[in-house]
């Protein structure tokens, strides 16, 4: 009967075990708003040259640049006359102008395109026919007529044994 004895205590210790099981669904309806974005692009203006001579319109010697500021545009001046310095030698010349993009008077409307260089619009969502049901964890999206809408839906399980 001693013998037995290690064999009976271990089937008389008492088990502890925890054991947590869940399920969770939800379900996501979202309507996108009205919105607007704009990039304005400022100005730029560039010259570089070697080996010449470069006059404005009042025969100063000048490289050109900006002047005043209209609506968020600079005026420009260029160079009247470029003139290589020393005849038979090696010269360059180069002048590039990106214009920017004029200040609006006011706020862009959706839908609408305005003189900006970069420019989103989108109108806001339509929920239409677009519907979404959770019954006993299942779960039906059904986009219809609906625009500019998000349906997302989630089915978890979680086990935890410790």
């Amino acid at each position: 009967m001693k013998k037995f004895l290690p064999i009976l205590l271990l089937f008389s210790a008492p088990v502890y075990a925890d054991m947590t099981h869940s399920i969770s669904s939800s379900v996501k309806f979202e309507s996108l708003s009205a919105a607007t974005s704009a990039d304005k692009i400022g100005s730029s203006y560039s010259i570089s040259g070697n080996n010449v001579t470069t006059t404005d319109s009042n025969s100063a010697a000048t490289v050109g640049g900006f002047g005043s500021t209209t609506n968020g545009v600079p005026a420009i001046s260029f160079p009247s006359s470029v003139v290589q310095s020393t005849a038979g030698e090696a010269f360059s010349f180069s002048t590039s102008y990106l214009e920017g993009d004029a200040t609006s008077g006011s706020a862009p409307t959706v839908g609408t395109v305005s003189n900006f260089s970069d420019l989103t619009s989108t109108s806001a969502g339509s929920v239409g026919t677009a519907a979404v049901a959770l019954d006993n964890h299942t779960m039906t999206l059904t986009p219809g007529t609906g625009t500019g809408i998000v349906l997302t839906g989630q089915f978890v399980v979680d086990l935890k044994i410790e």
